[in-house]
């Protein structure tokens, strides 16, 4: 293969500058009256080559802004843009080669529709939803974009950047992308907008016949550009950058030179970039013609280093330092030297792609996104892994496509992110979608000894790159489905694919139909393919690598296939494609496509998304009822009568009848072979028939019975279960009866509390403390009866021995008489109550009149020698000090009593 790779320093002629900042403002008023949004310093770079010099400004004149009473909303499908009148289709040639797609969406409110007549580019405000959630509003009149250098070709495709500031136009003979922030005409809504040609020099040259097979914006980067050729070459293309010449290229070689594999097989087709999931964000899928599929892996967007202010190649801290950490875990710790060889070179271009990573320890935890720097190994080439092959039971080679169930060749691919899970699609020629999953992770792969040509500017900075991807004819393993993969880990083998399920689409001209997929932007699990007889929705159900994650583990199930529009008019009518494709779908959950038919008329249709992925859960349970059904019955015996009897006796086809037919008798000769003839036809369909419908009836006679026999069991069984659902029924209502009951008895009670006294005042009160009458009558006559005799028996002590022995009173009994005469107000009463409070008093005054002898006389008892009288006295002290701890006793157990009852009164008062 012939190496030719030359960039050149940039020209000043070539290096584009920002346009003047005031020139993307004219003639650019929204529908809701705000002007667009000026784009950022990357938009600007690419797409214009003058100076900025504010003369060539124009200023908007007031007739070309559309003010909101002369603006109108209109249903999608309804907008005057959308008529038969302007119908005009792409040319059959591009058609087949090329499925057209006209319409773009920036994924927030604008939708973009290239016209083929007036080759110009509408730009038309949408609302989502409104005024209900199956309708969608454009508004009227659109913005018109307009090319300031008309083109030369025809546009079949149309695709927007991730940030909508550039417009992708191609065609077979010509790539334009146009700036969509431009400045005003005179023409009313008209926007004057540059376009600038990539790679005009290696695509459409005349001297060769290179042809762009796939073109597609990089998903991490808004200015750079994926094309794949039919040389049989990947290119990168910088639009910050030389637009003539690629950033990088990549010469595929699938089959090593002097091999005698057919030189149509190894032709690609298609391509698409992976997603953001580990080491698939830096990867790029290839589709040959022969089904295969290849990954070059790493890829990353270089940018350019004049302009380091820009937003591309952008990617989540997170995720590189997950990728930088399975490399030294798993392929540096690996026994295998070979693993830990590609581990070494992945970690080392990690770290000059990344140079964060070497300082993580530093300053790497508070990154949240880092941009990659261009880097490329220098005595190694990426590798070209493949094909990738499934997971099989030894099997070495993919037996569905051997045995011929994919027919005609490989048109066209997609990658698709669902969960943990890789899905790649590709779709034949003859109508089939297979559909697979990789079942181990991507890992980089370089070929040393194939160094690449850089191009490198002054200060050594990486401008561009070009290698030969050959892939290597010992890394095809085959992973087995009883094999685990961590010992394949790093040593270069290309993941393997797990085969999900193979579906016909059942097209009609299969050799001729050009199919595209797009997945859906809301419900990752719908893919929509799109064809020359219209619209299918195909939802997968199993995911082996989510649903393990999520804990649905369970049978492999295939996909569902339903038909969302078909462009067939009718059974020997040609189908009328379609010229653009949308998927929509807004915050809300809600979801839409849009399509261009042939004739120019839109199609709105509103997609469910709730119950999209209840299909499996109605298959489960039907699937278990069949299975109930069928362990009863016997399964050789047919459940349903043949389609054939079903459709009724075949037509009778009578014969030609001669004219002079009515004027012969039955009891000729012509008559009698005529009415034969008739009655054997006659015998031959409908006398037939009905044997064969008696022979099916009688012969599912018994089949049908126990089917009803099943029926009525079941029916039964169903009845006793609602009769018990009955009985339980009623006790509930006792129950329910009940505790409406309790609830109004409670109620009652609460309405008497809130009638008591003191109850209005506040809804919490403060507790106030108890009288001595309350803890008196709270006591119970047990209680009460103990007090009262404890009182008696004191009070006669007292008064026995203030009477007898005035001059032996105890202090203590002094204490005791004054604290249990305060029971006695609240407890006596009559004669005897004034009987106890002249005793108290009685004893008071003696006790008052006591302390005061006892006070006066207590030096002359210090004096007095002890004889006969103080020793009979001392033994009456002694008797009564001892039945007064008696009754000290005894009083403090009746204390210990009445703590304990007003304890329990407390608590019972708090619980009412």
């Amino acid at each position: 293969m012939r190496f030719a790779f030359d960039l050149t320093e940039p020209d000043e002629r070539q290096s584009p500058s920002p346009p003047p900042s005031n020139s993307l403002a004219f003639g650019s008023t929204e529908p809701n009256g705000r002007q667009s949004p000026t784009p950022s310093p990357s938009h600007l770079l690419a797409f214009d080559s003058t100076k900025p010099n504010r003369r060539q400004s124009p200023t908007p004149s007031p007739s070309n802004s559309t003010t909101k009473a002369e603006l109108q909303w209109f249903p999608l499908q309804n907008h005057p843009l959308f008529s038969s009148a302007t119908a005009s289709a792409p040319s059959p040639a591009s058609a087949e080669r090329v499925p057209p797609n006209l319409m773009a969406w920036d994924g927030a409110s604008r939708l973009y529709f290239w016209d083929l007549n007036k080759k110009c580019l509408h730009r038309i405000s949408i609302r989502l939803g409104e005024p209900d959630p199956a309708s969608i509003l454009a508004v009227f009149p659109s913005k018109v974009l307009q090319a300031k250098m008309p083109l030369s070709f025809e546009v079949n495709k149309i695709s927007i950047n991730r940030d909508g500031s550039a417009m992708l136009l191609v065609g077979l003979e010509g790539l334009r992308v146009m700036h969509l922030y431009g400045h005003s005409s005179p023409e009313e809504n008209t926007i004057i907008c540059r376009t600038v040609s990539i790679g005009s020099e290696i695509y459409f040259n005349r001297n060769n016949f290179i042809r762009i097979l796939q073109i597609s914006w990089h998903p991490y980067s808004d200015t750079h550009l994926g094309i794949l050729s039919s040389d049989s070459v990947f290119r990168i293309f910088d639009l910050s950058a030389d637009l003539g010449q690629p950033e990088q290229e990549y010469y595929l070689q699938p089959v090593e030179p002097g091999s005698s594999r057919n030189a149509a097989a190894i032709c690609p087709v298609d391509f698409s970039f992976g997603m953001d999931h580990l080491w698939d964000r830096f990867s790029v899928f290839i589709l040959f013609s022969d089904g295969s599929t290849y990954i070059i892996c790493p890829v990353v967007p270089f940018g350019s280093s004049d302009y380091p202010f820009l937003l591309n190649s952008m990617y989540l801290w997170e995720s590189i330092l997950e990728m930088y950490n399975d490399a030294h875990t798993f392929g540096l710790k690996s026994a295998n030297p070979k693993a830990v060889n590609n581990s070494n070179m992945a970690i080392s271009w990690l770290e000059a792609t990344f140079p964060e990573l070497v300082h993580q320890a530093g300053d790497g935890g508070k990154l949240l996104a880092v941009k990659a720097r261009p880097f490329v190994l220098l005595d190694a080439s990426v590798s070209l892994q493949g094909p990738l092959h499934k997971v099989c039971h030894g099997v070495t080679e993919d037996s569905e496509v051997r045995t011929g169930l994919c027919e005609g060749r490989a048109v066209s691919f997609l990658y698709n992110l669902v969960g943990k899970d890789s899905i790649l699609v590709t779709a034949w020629s003859g109508g089939q979608l297979q559909l697979d999953a990789l079942a181990d992770e991507i890992h980089p792969v370089w070929k040393t000894g194939s160094p690449p040509r850089l191009c490198v500017d002054s200060s050594e900075q990486i401008l561009g790159a070009a290698m030969i991807c050959e892939s290597a004819q010992n890394d095809r393993s085959i992973l087995k489905i009883d094999q685990t993969p961590y010992h394949t880990v790093w040593l270069g083998h290309p993941p393997p694919l797990l085969r999900l399920a193979i579906v016909d689409l059942a097209l009609p001209n299969k050799s001729k139909s050009a199919i595209s997929m797009f997945a859906d932007p809301l419900v990752p699990e719908r893919i929509f393919c799109v064809h020359t007889g219209g619209i299918d929705s195909i939802v997968l159900h199993f995911l082996p690598f989510t649903n393990q994650n999520t804990g649905k583990e369970g049978q492999m199930r295939s996909p569902s296939v339903f038909s969302v529009l078909s462009t067939f008019p009718g059974d020997s009518s040609s189908p009328s494609p379609l010229n653009g494709f949308l998927a929509l779908a807004d915050s809300f959950g809600s979801s839409w496509i849009v399509g261009l038919t042939s004739s120019n008329d839109c199609i709105v249709l509103q997609m469910e998304t709730w119950n999209v992925l209840l299909t499996d859960v109605i298959d489960r349970l039907t699937e278990n009822v069949v299975s109930d059904e069928l362990k009863e019955t016997e399964t050789d015996i047919p459940t349903v009568i043949s389609k054939e009897l079903l459709s009724g006796p075949k037509a009778v086809l009578l014969p030609p009848s001669a004219p002079n037919l009515r004027s012969v008798t039955a009891d000729s000769i012509e008559g009698r072979s005529m009415l034969h003839q008739y009655f054997k036809l006659f015998h031959e369909n409908y006398v037939e028939y009905a044997h064969k419908v008696y022979f099916e009836l009688q012969h599912h006679g018994p089949h049908l019975k126990r089917i009803i026999d099943n029926q009525h069991s079941r029916f039964t069984k169903m009845e006793q279960k609602l009769l018990e659902v009955e009985s339980k029924q009623e006790k509930i209502d006792d129950r329910m009866d009940q505790a409406v009951r309790f609830h109004n008895s409670i109620e009652e009670r609460l309405l008497k509390l809130r009638q008591l006294p003191g109850s209005h005042k506040s809804h919490f009160p403060k507790q106030r403390e108890i009288s001595k009458v309350e803890k008196m009558s709270s006591y119970s006559e047990t209680q009460k009866f103990e007090i009262e005799t404890l009182l008696r028996s004191v009070l006669y002590i007292a008064n026995l021995e203030i009477g007898t022995h005035e001059s032996a009173v105890s202090p203590l009994l002094c204490m005791k008489v004054g604290s249990l005469a305060e029971f006695v107000p609240y407890k006596f009463t009559g004669l005897e109550l004034d009987a106890l409070n002249s005793t108290i008093e009685a004893l008071r005054a003696r006790l008052k009149r006591h302390t005061q002898l006892t006070q006066a006389n207590s030096p002359n008892q210090r004096s007095q020698k002890p004889g006969r009288r103080g020793s009979k006295v001392q033994d009456d002290v002694f008797e009564l000090k001892s039945s007064l701890a008696k009754l000290t006793l005894i009083n403090t157990e009746n204390s210990k009593k009445v703590k304990l009852v007003e304890s329990a009164l407390k608590s019972r008062e708090i619980s009412d």
